[in-house]
């Protein structure tokens, strides 16, 4: 999310004094309204008393073409997981991230809460302390790689168990990214950004594979420039050892499809991208 910060108080009760600000609960839906025609960037955060909070609007539409590519390449190397989930943008966007907020948090999970929506856009509660920054927990374990590396695996694993939580309680994430999750300040994981629905496009168990190559994507570099990429490898053969057999077969046919990229030479001039799917794969081989 883009963080532009902007110290507006929410909107004074009818009948109060001019510049008095409400005491008592804001008027989110007044205050939704008030700013969504005037904010100028997709995504803003707001301080008001006591509490920060996320502003965001639609943006244009996205063009269905846009995808075709990723989707005759998954059939060309005939790997489903690869398919895309379309964002189609605009209120559309908007609509299924609303709708899935409040379904993840209906299911006990941490997510911003909803707090006013409109067609155009809608207000959520920002998951940390107010007028602080949360960083992603993509950030957390980069940092520990270079500072801390004994906690790098930690991190890693409370990630993991967070996204094992997601598919316990029925459902996936959109991009289940290391950056899409946070860590709220009682130590509990948050998820952030919604715009997709992959259970609209992709099968439950093809829902679970796309989130855990996202998350092992986001964060195999970083746990092998820490040299914890073994432990976390253990880890994550004991998740595939005990999760659905549908699961555990479409993520064996990609990491056998995906051999070729351990051959590669890890070398800094092949550029961030491949390390990072050398690093993946390194996760994800078989053990012996």
């Amino acid at each position: 999310m883009t963080d532009t910060a902007s110290p507006l108080q929410p909107p004074a009760p009818a009948g109060a004094p001019p510049g008095a600000a409400s005491a008592e609960r804001p008027d989110y839906a007044a205050f939704l309204q008030q700013h969504l025609a005037s904010q100028a960037f997709n995504v803003v955060r707001y301080e008001l008393p006591g509490e920060s909070v996320w502003l965001k609007k639609a943006g244009p539409a996205i063009a269905a073409w846009r995808y075709r590519t990723l989707g005759l390449l998954s059939r060309w190397l005939d790997v489903p997981v690869l398919q895309p989930v379309v964002n189609p943008g605009g209120q559309a966007a908007i609509a299924t991230e609303v709708r899935r907020l409040r379904d993840l948090h209906a299911r006990g999970l941490r997510v911003p809460l909803v707090l006013a929506d409109a067609p155009e856009g809608f207000l959520m509660r920002h998951l940390g302390l107010p007028g602080g920054n949360t960083p992603s927990l993509s950030d957390e374990i980069e940092a520990a790689a270079r500072q801390a590396p004994a906690s790098t695996l930690a991190l890693w694993q409370q990630g993991f168990a967070a996204l094992q939580r997601v598919h316990a309680s029925g459902t996936c994430l959109s991009q289940a990214f290391a950056r899409n999750m946070v860590r709220c300040p009682d130590g509990v994981i948050g998820y952030i950004d919604f715009e997709d629905d992959p259970l609209a496009t992709l099968p439950p168990a093809l829902c679970i594979v796309k989130d855990a190559l996202c998350y092992a994507h986001s964060t195999a570099l970083f746990l092998d420039n820490a040299g914890t990429l073994e432990a976390a490898r253990a880890d994550w053969h004991g998740w595939l050892a005990q999760t659905d057999p549908a699961v555990r077969a479409a993520l064996e046919r990609t990491v056998q499809q995906m051999r070729w990229v351990g051959k590669l030479p890890n070398q800094r001039k092949l550029g961030r991208d491949t390390l990072r799917l050398r690093a993946m794969y390194g996760l994800l081989r078989p053990l012996p």
